[in-house]
């Protein structure tokens, strides 16, 4: 039993559609699941969509018609006019419609869930139908009838007892009968609403369905050859990997390695089942296989560039030493806000941290700050981690650059610069 992950790249037009009905053709004998990501810039679109309709944005629906409008170009493309699927599609359209009826009044990270959700139901809707267009029996699965999360909204917590049980129960039947399409990124909670398990999380849906039904192997479907030693938009010369360790592939995504979502891993590495990461579009190449006790040797360091950083500095306003009961105060404003901490270090009588800049949820923790301690911070600054550097890139990198923290351990090196 396989499972497939197609992420917004591979599925942003019907040539995409087209290309991801070749590949799964060679596999249409095998019991197979696909999991697919919302297309193109979707997510992107409808995170757009999401702020205006919180804001009452007077270009709410102009956002919305844009949205509708790319859809249904990739449909008129795919399908002969009068097919059900122009039907299945307007309807899903219709959740956000009636959506936003009204003055939003519940918590924006509810109301995102429900909003950008959507772009997974739709893509997921067009795929499947143009795959039984074309002959390979396939249905489509709402994932959140499977992946069961509690009410932790942009970052859904699965609850694996549950979720087992309801995909072991019904998904290898559906099998029997042809491939099966659902969505990643989503879950649902126990009151039938929708949830996300954080941007990115389709890679963590597949794992989540291969370490449930046991499957053989994950393959996700990348616009890169592999896994590569660092992201080709900002560095040039890079190499791919033939072999990661899950170890070694928990790190980087850990770090921020884009390419894997970070919670894939561990379910895979739980179950020994391996992850391919390859090129959809060199689908014979072999791509990169993580897998328990791979060997890899690093002729180049891995490098993870983290853009749009916020560095803050905390201290006490009595000027008293960081202690362990500062730290808990911190530490519970961070959980609180749902912020992740990239890299931290700590004096005497501060505490800098480095974390991604989410500007509602950045105003929140400065208001939780502001009453016990003093903070400055930078924004708009980049954090560059190196694992495994044994020829002295690092010096490169920061070259000419101001750095504003730097911190290294016995395999990793991580800097906050300007």
């Amino acid at each position: 039993m396989l499972v497939f992950k197609f992420g917004g790249a591979s599925v942003k037009d019907a040539a995409g559609i087209i290309n991801l009905s070749n590949i799964v053709k060679k596999y249409a004998a095998e019991p197979l699941l696909i999991v697919v990501s919302a297309m193109g810039k979707t997510t992107n679109a409808l995170e757009k969509l999401t702020q205006a309709y919180i804001d009452q944005s007077d270009n709410l629906t102009v956002l919305f018609d844009e949205l509708k409008r790319y859809h249904y170009q990739i449909i008129e493309e795919l399908f002969e006019p009068g097919h059900p699927v122009f039907n299945e599609v307007a309807n899903t359209f219709v959740e956000i419609d009636w959506a936003i009826e009204d003055e939003p009044q519940d918590d924006e990270d509810f109301i995102y869930d429900q909003l950008v959700s959507i772009g997974e139901l739709v893509s997921t809707r067009i795929v499947a139908a143009y795959l039984n267009k074309v002959n390979i029996k396939t249905q489509w699965l709402d994932v959140r009838g499977y992946v069961h999360t509690d009410n932790n909204y942009r970052e859904g917590n699965v609850d694996w007892v549950k979720t087992r049980e309801s995909i072991q129960h019904n998904i290898p039947t559906l099998l029997n009968k042809g491939i099966v399409v659902t969505q990643g990124f989503l879950g649902g909670t126990s009151e039938n609403f929708t949830t996300t398990l954080g941007r990115e999380g389709s890679d963590y849906t597949a794992s989540i369905f291969a370490a449930c039904l046991q499957a053989d192997s994950v393959t996700t479907w990348k616009d890169v050859p592999g896994i590569l030693n660092a992201d080709p938009k900002f560095f040039s010369d890079t190499i791919k990997f033939d072999e990661l360790s899950y170890t070694e592939a928990i790190e980087m995504t850990y770090y921020g390695a884009s390419v894997i979502h970070p919670k894939t891993i561990k379910p895979l590495q739980n179950a020994n089942i391996p992850l391919l990461v390859k090129s959809f579009n060199n689908p014979e190449a072999p791509g990169t296989i993580i897998k328990e006790a791979a060997e890899t040797t690093f002729t180049k360091p891995v490098i993870i560039l983290k853009q749009n950083q916020v560095l803050l500095s905390i201290s006490p306003r009595d000027y008293s030493f960081i202690s362990e009961n500062h730290l808990s105060e911190i530490f519970r404003l961070f959980a609180a806000q749902q912020i992740k901490v990239n890299v931290m270090q700590t004096s005497a009588l501060s505490f800098s941290v480095c974390f991604d800049f989410k500007a509602g949820r950045f105003t929140k923790l400065l208001e939780g700050l502001s009453s016990g301690f003093k903070v400055k911070y930078n924004e708009g600054i980049s954090l560059i981690t190196l694992r495994h550097d044994k020829q002295g890139v690092l010096k490169e990198l920061v070259s000419g650059k101001t750095v504003l923290m730097e911190q290294v351990s016995r395999n990793t090196a991580q800097v906050v610069l300007r």
